[in-house]
């Protein structure tokens, strides 16, 4: 099997104090990544990225994604500055739109959705750099900032997308894309060509998060997904039976992980589904070795 970073995400429906012992175990277990969540009403993203990293000695942490309309360019750049300092080499930082009705909910609703993602995705990048950045924007304005304390190694910014306008974006601005749970290799190879279509050059990662649940009976494992699955089919707008997840049988969830990362992706971060989350995760690992995963 192709070599792949293999994470996991911290489910936002878990109380933030389980996250460093969640965090410490599923390291131990040998994972590459977690993927801590920022929804709106939930957990904020950069306060959990910290908290995972102080826990940790080697994990990769993934804010997997910080609302562009939520955060100032300048205070989310100056936030993952420090983190980086403090952590070189072990953060990622997502930036997305942000689901409009939230935004909306707080009075952040932008006027333009995908000028707010670019210039703050620019102007974050270009600080992150340490450079000192001047942008009288649609949505952006920095009257000359620069970082005292720029990272030594900056952290990719990675933009969490869907739509293809949005795609083809990423692929400008971009150090990479992620994209959401239930979306399969097909989907992976769409996503390639509107990131390709914006510019993405072959250092261009591709994330995907996908639901996971595995167990020998997979009538039960069905049922244990099917919430997830019709809720996200709602929302990406596909028949629940087009939502891809990795899934079934330990063996079968390695082979499904295996078709993404065949189709593209370098990092998939797997979704707990049910009981005994890192009980499952350890299986799929299990089977992903067993398959021949570097």
């Amino acid at each position: 099997m192709t070599t792949a970073r293999i994470g996991v995400m911290y489910d936002r429906d878990w109380a933030p104090e389980g996250l460093p012992a969640f965090a410490r175990e599923v390291e131990a277990l040998g994972v590459d990544d977690v993927w801590v969540v920022e929804d709106l009403g939930w957990n904020a993203g950069v306060s959990a990225a910290a908290v995972a990293l102080a826990a940790t000695r080697r994990l990769r942490v993934g804010i997997g994604i910080a609302p562009a309309p939520l955060r100032s360019p300048a205070l989310l750049a100056m936030e993952l500055a420090t983190l980086a300092r403090v952590f070189p080499g072990r953060l990622v930082a997502g930036i997305g739109h942000g689901v409009p009705e939230w935004m909306a909910s707080v009075g952040v609703a932008p006027r333009s959705p995908l000028a707010l993602l670019e210039e703050t995705i620019v102007s974050v990048r270009a600080l992150l750099r340490g450079e000192r950045v001047e942008l009288d924007g649609r949505e952006v304005r920095l009257d000359g900032l620069r970082l005292v304390h720029p990272p030594v190694e900056p952290p990719p910014v990675i933009a969490g997308v869907v739509r293809p306008r949005s795609l083809e974006l990423s692929g400008r601005v971009a150090d990479g894309t992620l994209i959401a749970e239930g979306h399969g290799p097909r989907d992976l190879y769409a996503v390639r060509e509107l990131t390709g279509r914006g510019g993405a050059e072959a250092g261009h990662s591709l994330t995907v998060f996908a639901f996971c649940s595995v167990g020998e009976d997979a009538e039960q494992v069905a049922r244990v997904l099917r919430p997830s699955v019709e809720g996200h089919a709602e929302w990406l707008g596909r028949p629940a039976e087009q939502v891809f997840t990795v899934s079934g049988r330990p063996a079968d969830a390695a082979e499904r992980i295996g078709e993404l990362v065949a189709a593209g992706a370098g990092t998939v971060g797997l979704r707990m589904i049910g009981p005994e989350p890192v009980r499952q995760l350890a299986s799929v690992l299990e089977a992903l070795a067993a398959a021949g995963r570097a």
